[in-house]
């Protein structure tokens, strides 16, 4: 009974014990599916509910007046050309024995480019010699006989003058002294003949060897040992014009299409600033030599011709460079601030004002007012509202506005 009574009293709940402590565990899940959601929350913003960049085409502005009492008036488009550029060809037909050029290389006038086989060129020659050494061993053998006939004819003249000797006897002397005069005029000029062909033949193999025609540098070359070449291009496909193209680098200079609207702007004398599209940076100081006095009827231009007043190895012939016609200022005015010069596709209107848009920091438009200038060809001149430099949004679109956000488009 006592067990019974014992494990009863076990079994009894004890009212006055205190409760027991409550689990935390919900509590920690329920913060840590909060801070999910917020993380979740923050870069859904970040994706979608910020605003897409919009994608333009940027130019930067380009400071006018600058150019040392020199504004530009024109702008134009070119290449530069060599005014003395020759490919270089064997006088005669021939096989190449040897080629002594390679491109890049730089010649000087007269100097050997290649070789052409010399076997017929010689054997002429050996031939011409020949003939040469006979007529001079001909004319000799006459000048000998001449000699005699002279003597002969001098005694005969003193004893006729005796009456020892008949008339007869002299005349026949005096005429055998006259032919041999002959013979040996004739001789003589077989032999000068013969000297003149030698000289041919020497000028035919000279022919066989090719030389620069002046100091350059070799762009091309043409022509390999083996191969056939001739000055008129005789045998088909196979065979070969030019031995290599010869440049003179000091004769380049650039040749621009102006168009006949602007051609009035650019007079003979006037000073030009020249920039290479591979080096956009470096300006060329340049100077026109001369306006060609004809017109293209296709493309309504007309041909200008520029000096370049700095050779540099840099400048090569069939580059591509954009030039600025310069207008002196009047001597001793002071130049003034001209603005700077950007793309007239720019220049877009905001409520009845030119404006443009500025990209700023963080790729953020500024949009700003401008007052314009000048026509530059493709570009216009802003006399104030921009600075040299500042990079500019080019055909903006409808949508852009100030404040925007930018990026740049591909290209």
């Amino acid at each position: 009974m006592n067990t019974s009574a014992d494990l009863l009293k076990e079994l009894r709940i004890d009212r006055k014990a205190p409760p027991p402590a409550p689990s935390r565990r919900g509590l920690w899940i329920a913060l840590a599916v909060v801070a999910v959601l917020a993380v979740l929350a923050a870069v859904g913003w970040f994706v979608f509910g910020r605003e897409k960049p919009i994608e333009v085409e940027t130019a930067s502005t380009v400071a006018l007046g600058g150019g040392g009492g020199a504004a530009s008036v024109l702008d134009a488009s070119g290449y530069v050309v060599a005014r003395r550029m020759a490919t270089v060809s064997a006088k005669v037909t021939g096989k190449v024995q040897e080629v002594l050029i390679e491109e890049g290389m730089r010649v000087e006038a007269g100097q050997v480019l290649a070789r052409l086989e010399p076997i017929d060129a010689d054997a002429d020659r050996a031939l011409a010699q020949s003939q040469l050494q006979a007529a001079r061993s001909q004319s000799a053998g006459v000048q000998a006989q001449l000699v005699e006939a002279e003597a002969n004819a001098r005694r005969l003249s003193a004893l006729v003058a005796q009456q020892l000797v008949s008339k007869a006897q002299y005349d026949q002397a005096v005429a055998q002294r006259d032919l041999l005069r002959a013979q040996l005029a004739t001789a003589q000029r077989n032999a000068t003949s013969a000297s003149d062909r030698l000289r041919i033949a020497d000028i035919g193999v000279d022919n066989t060897v090719v030389r620069a025609p002046f100091a350059g540098v070799v762009i091309a070359k043409a022509a390999q040992p083996g191969e056939i070449v001739s000055p008129l291009s005789a045998g088909g496909g196979f065979t070969r014009t030019g031995i290599g193209t010869i440049v003179d680098m000091d004769s380049l200079e650039i040749e621009v299409d102006v168009g006949e609207a602007y051609i009035g702007r650019v007079k003979a004398k006037m000073p030009v600033e020249a920039t290479l599209n591979s080096y956009p940076d470096w300006k060329i100081p340049a100077e026109v030599i001369a306006i060609i006095p004809t017109a293209d009827r296709g493309k309504a231009t007309v041909k200008v011709r520029v000096a370049l007043k700095t050779k540099d190895p840099r400048i090569v012939p069939d580059m591509g460079v954009t030039v600025s016609f310069l207008e002196k200022a009047a001597e001793g005015s002071v130049e003034q601030p001209r603005g700077v010069r950007v793309p007239s596709t720019a220049i877009t209107q905001r409520e009845g004002a030119d404006v443009v848009f500025v990209v700023g920091a963080e790729n953020v438009v500024e949009l700003r007012q401008v007052k314009l200038g000048g026509v530059l060809g493709d570009d216009r001149a802003v006399e104030s509202g921009l600075a040299p430099g500042e990079t500019v949004v080019i055909d903006p679109p409808a949508e852009l506005a100030d404040g925007k956000t930018v990026a740049e488009a591909p290209q």
